[in-house]
C-alpha cells in the first residue's frame, strides 16, 4: 500500500468536531497534556453540523495543525451545496434539522474556509509496526455511510474494499472498536455530540505503542457542555441538538440499527484492542520515515 503519512504511535483520533469550538479546546488540551503533538493526531472529517460556531471551530482545526479527511459536510460545503448530504432518509427527523442546521453553517463559513475544506483528501494511509492504516470519513467508497457496531456484515464488506489491517473512520457518532477476522474497524467517536448514552461527555480514540501490542482505545471527554448550548440559544439555533449537549440524548434515533436503538440512554463503556505488531517492521518504518 502505497502510504500518506510517514507516522507513529502514540496517535489522537477524532471524528465529528461539529461546529463544536468548545469541544475542538477541550480536545486540543487533552492531547497537550498526554504529550500527542498536533502532527500525531486525526480527525475523520465533519468540522462543520450541528452546533453554533462553524467558521471558530474550523479556525480552531486549522490552527491545531492535525489531519483532517474530508467529511461529507466538507465536500457539500466546499461545493456550496444546498444540503449537508448526511446520508438521512429524506423526510425522517433526522432530514428535518438538516435543513435547520446545513443553512445556518452555510451562511456563515468564510471563503478562506471553503477552499480550505476543498483541499481536504478523502482518505490518509499510514503504516506502522506491519500494520496498514487507513482513515476514512464513512465508507470506503460512499463517504457518507452508516456504519455501525452491530453492522457485522457492513463491516467486513468495507474492509475487503479499504485493503487495509485498521480502518479508522467516523459519520456513526458512536464509539467502537470491532474486529473481523484479522482486521479491525475503530470509530473513536466524535467530539461535537454525546453518543446517546444519556451523558454530555464526548469521544475520542488512542493508538499506542505498549511492547510488542498496539493498543487501540476509546476515551470520553467532558467539555463546557452547557456553555456550547448557550451559544447556540445566544445564536437562536437551539434545535434538539442543543437539548442534546445537555442530556446526552439525540434528538432522533432514525439513523440507528435496532441494536444501537436499544441502547438509547445505556451508559457506554470505554474500549480497549490489543493487537500483535511485528517490531522488524518499525526499523523499516524508521528507515522510510528518515
Amino acid at each position: 500500500m502505497t502510504t500518506d503519512l510517514c507516522i507513529e504511535p502514540p496517535l489522537l483520533v477524532f471524528g465529528g468536531p461539529y461546529s463544536n469550538l468548545r469541544a475542538v479546546t477541550a480536545l486540543r488540551a487533552r492531547a497537550a497534556e498526554l504529550g500527542i503533538p498536533p502532527a500525531r493526531c486525526i480527525c475523520t472529517g465533519d468540522v462543520v453540523a450541528y452546533c453554533a460556531e462553524p467558521e471558530e471551530t474550523t479556525a480552531a482545526i486549522r490552527a491545531w495543525g492535525c489531519h483532517v479527511v474530508a467529511g461529507n459536510c466538507e465536500e457539500q460545503l466546499a461545493a456550496g451545496a444546498q444540503d449537508c448530504a448526511c446520508g438521512f432518509e429524506e423526510g425522517s427527523e433526522c432530514d428535518r434539522l438538516a435543513k435547520g442546521w446545513y443553512p445556518f453553517a452555510n451562511a456563515r463559513l468564510s471563503a478562506a474556509s471553503r477552499a480550505w475544506m476543498a483541499g481536504l483528501p478523502k482518505t490518509l494511509t499510514f503504516e506502522f509496526a506491519g500494520l496498514e492504516f487507513r482513515v476514512i470519513h464513512g465508507g470506503v467508497d460512499v463517504i457518507n455511510r452508516f456504519v455501525f457496531a452491530s453492522q457485522r456484515d457492513a463491516i467486513a464488506e468495507e474492509l475487503d474494499r479499504a485493503q487495509a489491517d485498521v480502518v479508522i473512520a467516523g459519520h456513526a457518532g458512536v464509539p467502537f472498536i470491532e474486529q473481523v477476522g484479522r482486521r479491525v474497524w475503530f470509530n473513536p467517536g466524535v467530539i461535537g455530540m454525546p453518543a446517546n448514552d444519556g451523558t454530555a461527555d464526548v469521544w475520542y480514540g488512542l493508538i499506542q505503542l505498549d511492547s510488542a501490542r498496539l493498543v487501540l482505545s476509546t476515551h470520553r471527554l467532558a467539555y463546557d457542555h452547557l456553555g456550547a448550548a448557550a451559544a447556540m440559544r445566544r445564536e437562536g439555533h437551539a434545535d434538539g441538538h442543543a437539548r442534546t449537549l445537555v442530556t446526552g440524548l439525540w434528538p432522533s434515533l432514525d439513523v440507528f440499527p435496532p441494536p444501537e436503538r436499544a441502547a438509547t440512554g445505556r451508559r457506554l463503556r470505554p474500549r480497549t484492542l490489543r493487537l500483535p505488531v511485528r517490531i522488524a517492521a518499525e526499523t523499516e518504518l524508521g528507515l522510510r520515515c528518515a
